[in-house]
């Protein structure tokens, strides 16, 4: 038997809205340790990974290992039927037959219940080990801060060169119409943690992205107050936003390889 209760339940449908976007179709997984997802996006270029540890739930039951396909759109457009301080309650058998997924909303009165039952889909995937890395340079910044920057920049251009040395974080893109360049630098605010931009930095880097990509990540904005860049010029970039204390989302991606036209 699967059944995860969930009393935050806002929390889980602002988690699907930053996720949507970029993926269609994926894996839920269930172990004793949590509730996860690992999917690329359609065209392989992005790569998203959720975490909810099994102890942040309310209530967390999972007798064995189960993964259940669903369609995000689907499973978003079911979520907005819920509240957002409705508790939610996730119910699966978990014996390898199940080919649908209950979800129960309650509102916080606990005077209305709905469920919803969803069918499930077969979804080939497999799962990529993701290696712990090292990186030259990791940004904590506001989040609200990253998503501005990153719907500015793409009103001039389509790549945003996110570059990091001891002076700050800039964030430079051009365009037909010219060009951009945001620098945030080092500010730690100690009565607001989560207004510091916080960058350590082992060695300078500089590398170029998809903006259509980091617009789809800052989804996830509602999640979290900081968000975290961690960059290394051999390796997809990291885009972390920590939910709660219940885990994380994660969204990798591969710098684009061009031919620099200058330096």
């Amino acid at each position: 038997m699967l059944e995860l209760r969930l009393v935050q339940g806002g929390l889980l449908k602002k988690v699907l809205e930053a996720m949507r976007e970029l993926v269609t179709n994926a894996n839920f997984d269930c172990s004793s340790t949590g509730f996860s997802l690992q999917a690329m996006d359609s065209s392989h270029v992005a790569l998203v990974a959720l975490l909810l540890r099994s102890d942040a739930f309310d209530h967390f039951r999972c007798d064995r290992n189960v993964s259940m396909g669903m369609n995000l759109n689907h499973l978003s457009k079911l979520l907005r039927c819920a509240g957002n301080d409705d508790i939610i309650t996730i119910r699966a058998d978990d014996d390898g037959s199940a080919d649908t997924v209950t979800f129960m909303f309650e509102s916080p009165k606990q005077d209305k219940i709905a469920d919803f039952e969803m069918k499930l889909m077969d979804i080939e995937s497999e799962h990529l080990g993701i290696p712990e890395a090292e990186y030259q340079a990791i940004v904590k910044m506001p989040s609200q801060e990253f998503s501005r920057i990153c719907k500015d920049l793409s009103s001039i251009g389509d790549t945003v060169v996110i570059s990091v040395t001891k002076e700050g974080v800039k964030f430079s893109t051009r365009g037909d119409i010219g060009s951009a360049n945001i620098v945030c630098r080092q500010n730690v605010t100690v009565d607001k943690p989560e207004e510091s931009t916080i960058i350590e930095m082992k060695d300078p880097v500089s590398l170029t992205f998809a903006l259509r990509y980091m617009n789809s990540f800052v989804k996830a904005t509602p999640l979290s107050n900081t968000v975290t860049i961690s960059l290394s010029s051999e390796l997809p970039v990291v885009v972390e936003y920590q939910i709660a204390e219940m885990g994380y989302i994660r969204f990798y991606l591969a710098p684009k390889v061009e031919e620099e036209e200058e330096s």
